[in-house]
């Protein structure tokens, strides 16, 4: 990673931040934070400089459930770099009652399908320019397990649940890595996602008590450090083992298969072209 630049959504708190440690420590990356709170992003830039001095950090801030917040962000991002050699999309939360965006989105999808998915297009030509061996990760879950993606209704209007619409989420994240290898086969740039771990993270805490306080004892019961749930995007961007394979889930640091139905190519290739209509472009 020594010299690198690594662009990293989520990174303020949680596994983002452990990731951001975790590579600085590897080597004196350039790390680009992406966060949405001032307060919290702040107290990460002031922990990575004093745990990882030798590395040069900075931060953009953004909602990135807004589509306008995604293309400003990745606008500033473009504009100070001349590539990014790691792009980490991380960024991503839970929500126990159906909201919608400014762009008529439900939340859920709007954050943790289409920040990935707008964010990952605009910067693309930036990783492309840094050239064979230039890393794309997407933090999934094993919660897409026994999840179906209803390409008619992406919004789960039909029916909503906060713990639905998350798996939902979670398995369009691997249809999409694979889709987007597929699109980078021969380019020498690599797209895998992952499976963090059950972590003892602020992840949840956006909701009400009795959502909060259920979500707060599982973790206290089986859940793992950030740190712990961090090692696989740190491998996924450093390791030189994970440059020679694209498309794959991984979890622990090796490679596990996903779903059946994260396997569904013809799905993959609907939700990008859905996700394209949604955001105005193709």
């Amino acid at each position: 990673m020594d010299g690198k630049i690594c662009v990293i959504t989520g990174g303020t708190a949680g596994i983002g931040l452990a990731a951001s440690l975790q590579i600085g420590a590897l080597r004196p990356a350039r790390m680009i934070l992406v966060g949405r709170n001032r307060q919290r992003g702040e107290a990460a830039v002031a922990r990575l400089r004093r745990e990882a001095p030798a590395v040069p950090v900075e931060i953009r801030y953004a909602d990135l459930s807004s589509l306008a917040e995604v293309r400003r962000v990745a606008s500033e991002i473009a504009g100070s770099v001349d590539r990014i050699d790691v792009l980490v999309n991380n960024a991503g939360a839970i929500f126990d009652r159906r909201e919608t965006t400014a762009d008529g989105l439900e939340r859920t999808f709007a954050l943790n399908h289409m920040s990935y998915f707008l964010l990952t297009h605009l910067l693309l030509d930036r990783v492309r320019a840094a050239g064979p061996g230039a890393r794309i990760v997407n933090t999934a879950s094993e919660a897409h397990r026994g999840a179906t993606l209803d390409v008619d209704d992406l919004q789960n209007a039909r029916r909503y649940g906060g713990w639905l619409a998350y798996r939902r989420s979670k398995l369009a994240n691997i249809l999409f890595t694979r889709e987007l290898a597929r699109r980078l086969e021969g380019s020498g740039v690599v797209a895998n996602c992952l499976h963090p771990g059950f972590v003892a993270s602020e992840f949840g805490n956006n909701n009400g008590f009795l959502f909060r306080n259920a979500l707060g004892l599982a973790k206290r019961a089986m859940a793992i450090t950030p740190e712990d749930g961090a090692k696989t995007i740190t491998y996924l961007a450093g390791d030189p083992a994970a440059a020679a394979v694209s498309g794959r889930y991984f979890e622990k640091s090796r490679e596990l298969r996903p779903s059946r139905a994260a396997e569904d190519d013809a799905a993959a290739r609907r939700l990008w072209a859905e996700s394209e209509r949604i955001a105005g472009i193709g």
